[in-house]
C-alpha cells in the first residue's frame, strides 16, 4: 500500500514539474518595429505574427521606436493586429525612442499599450507629398500645416469655407480635409476599441499633440509605462484583454523574451523599397540598356543594367508609384537623348532636364506618408543626366562623322615620298613610315605618291600629281 502511494505522489510530482516546465519554456515573441514603417516593415510583421501562431506564443510584443512612414504599411500592420489570436503589446522603447505618426495608430490597435520612461508618442497628422503650397489669401481656409483638419469659419468637417470673392473651394484645401477626417476617425475609432482616451487620440491627428509616457499614463493614452521587457511580462501578468470579442487574461509569469531578428529577405525589401535605392536602381537600369543597345556586346552594363531594372520594378510593386511621374522621368530622359542627335539650340536638352526633375520628384505618390525621393538625390542625377547625354553621347555621335585617324582606313588616300627609284615595286614613306608599295608606272626617288588601296603590308600608290 506504501509504495502504491508512493507510486501516485511521483507520478503527480513528475507531471507538475512537466507542466512547470513546459509554462517556464514558453516565450513572449517579440518583434522590433525601428525606422520608418514601408512594405519591408510590414513583412517583417506578418512573418512574426504567422510564426507566433505556429509556435503557440502566449504573447507579442511590438516594440516601436519609428518616426512614423507609409500609410498603407500601416494599415496593413494594423489589420494584422486586429485579427491575431495572439494578444499584441505595444511598447515603445527603450527610453529615448518614439511612436510617431503611422507608430502612434500602431500603438493604439495593440490589445496593450506600454512605453518606457522618457518616450514619446504623437504627430499623427497625414502628410501629403507632392502637394503645392498655399496661395496668399488661402491661409484663412487652409489653417497652419498642424490643424488642417480643423473646420474653419464654423464649417462642419469636410466642408470647405469659400475664398474672399469666391464662391469656389480650394481643391488643396478639401482634398487635405478628407485625408484628415479619415485619419482621425480611423485613430478614434482605434482608441474607442481599446478603451483609451478617443479624444486625445483625435487631437493628435488634427493637431498633431505629442505626449511623454508619464502624461500618456495620466491621460489614459496608454495603459502602463514598464522600464523594459522583463518589467513589461511582470506588470502584464494577470490583466484581462479582449482578443477577437472575448476576454483573455495574460499570464505572463515565468515567460522570457524571443526576438525575431529579421531575415534576409525582410532586410532586402527594406532596402529595395527605399524610395531613393528605388529610384537610383531605376535609372542604372535605364542607363545600362541604353549604353548596351548603343554598343551591342558591351555585355556588362546590359546584363548590369538588367538586374537594377528587375529589382527596381520589385521595389515599386510595393511603393505608391506616381506612373504620370514615371513617364515624365522617361520622357525626359527621351527628350536629353535626343538632343545628342537633334540640332535643337538646347530645347531639347533643357526641356528634358525639367521633365526630368518634375517626374522624380512626382515619382511617388502617398496622400497620408512619408514616401518621396530626397530633392538633393534629385538635383544630382538631373545634373548628371543631362550632363551624360547632352555632353557625353553628343561627342560620341560627333566623333563618328569624323575623318578615320588609325588603320587601314586612314591608309587609303594619304600622300608619301618614294624612297627610291622603282618600275614596279619599290619602297616609299608614309606617316614617318617605311612601306612596300606597287605602282602601275615607274616611279622616281622623292617623287610624290599616293596610297589608293592596301594589300596585306603592301600599299598601292599612284602619283599624287595625277589626282
Amino acid at each position: 500500500m506504501r509504495l502504491r502511494t508512493l507510486y501516485q505522489a511521483a507520478l503527480l510530482l513528475f507531471a507538475w514539474l512537466g507542466m512547470f516546465s513546459a509554462a517556464a519554456g514558453k516565450q513572449a515573441l517579440v518583434l522590433d518595429v525601428s525606422g520608418a514603417i514601408g512594405p519591408a516593415t510590414s513583412d517583417y510583421v506578418q512573418i512574426g505574427f504567422a510564426r507566433a501562431r505556429e509556435q503557440g506564443s502566449p504573447l507579442i510584443v511590438l516594440r516601436l521606436d519609428t518616426p512614423g512612414g507609409l500609410d498603407a504599411a500601416m494599415r496593413d500592420i494594423v489589420k494584422e493586429i486586429l485579427a491575431s489570436p495572439v494578444p499584441v503589446v505595444g511598447y515603445v522603447a527603450p527610453s529615448g525612442a518614439r511612436a510617431a505618426s503611422a507608430g502612434t495608430y500602431i500603438l493604439q490597435a495593440c490589445h496593450v499599450a506600454a512605453m518606457a520612461p522618457a518616450t514619446t508618442l504623437g504627430s499623427a497628422t497625414p502628410v501629403q507629398i507632392g502637394g503645392l503650397p498655399s496661395l496668399p489669401g488661402d491661409e484663412d481656409d487652409t489653417g497652419p500645416a498642424d490643424t488642417a483638419g480643423e473646420p474653419a469659419d464654423d464649417k462642419p468637417a469636410g466642408e470647405q469655407a469659400p475664398e474672399k470673392g469666391d464662391s469656389t473651394p480650394s481643391p488643396g484645401s478639401t482634398m487635405e480635409r478628407k485625408i484628415i477626417n479619415d485619419a482621425a476617425a480611423y485613430m478614434r475609432g482605434l482608441a474607442k476599441l481599446r478603451g483609451r482616451n478617443a479624444d486625445w487620440a483625435e487631437r493628435a491627428v488634427r493637431s498633431a499633440e505629442n505626449l511623454a509616457a508619464v502624461e500618456a499614463l495620466e491621460q489614459q493614452v496608454i495603459d502602463l509605462i514598464a522600464t523594459d521587457v522583463p518589467d513589461l511580462l511582470t506588470q502584464l501578468d494577470g490583466r484581462a484583454v479582449q482578443v477577437l470579442g472575448e476576454e483573455k487574461q495574460l499570464s505572463t509569469t515565468g515567460l522570457t523574451a524571443d526576438v525575431l531578428e529579421p531575415s534576409w529577405r525582410t532586410r532586402l525589401l527594406h532596402v529595395v523599397t527605399d524610395p531613393n535605392v528605388a529610384y537610383v536602381l531605376l535609372l542604372i537600369g535605364i542607363y545600362g540598356l541604353i549604353y548596351e543597345l548603343a554598343n551591342p556586346g558591351a555585355m556588362i552594363p546590359g546584363v548590369s543594367g538588367a538586374i537594377a531594372l528587375v529589382l527596381a520594378l520589385y521595389a515599386f510593386q510595393a511603393l505608391p508609384v506616381n506612373f504620370a511621374g514615371l513617364a515624365l522621368l522617361i520622357l525626359g530622359i527621351g527628350f536629353m537623348t535626343l538632343e545628342a542627335f537633334v540640332p535643337s539650340f538646347g530645347v531639347l536638352g533643357i526641356g528634358g532636364a525639367i521633365a526630368f526633375a518634375a517626374g522624380s520628384i512626382m515619382l511617388f505618390r502617398d496622400d497620408a506618408g512619408q514616401v518621396a525621393v530626397a530633392l538633393p538625390v534629385v538635383a544630382t542625377f538631373a545634373v548628371l543626366s543631362a550632363a551624360l547625354f547632352i555632353g557625353v553621347i553628343g561627342y560620341a555621335v560627333r566623333s563618328r562623322h569624323r575623318p578615320v585617324v588609325s588603320g587601314a582606313e586612314e591608309m587609303v588616300g594619304a600622300v608619301g615620298e618614294s624612297l627610291e627609284d622603282f618600275g614596279a615595286r619599290g619602297r616609299i614613306r608614309v606617316h614617318s613610315e617605311s612601306w612596300v608599295a606597287q605602282s602601275d608606272r615607274p616611279v622616281r626617288k622623292g617623287q610624290r605618291v599616293r596610297v589608293v588601296a592596301m594589300d596585306g603590308l603592301t600599299l598601292r600608290v599612284t602619283e599624287a600629281d595625277d589626282d
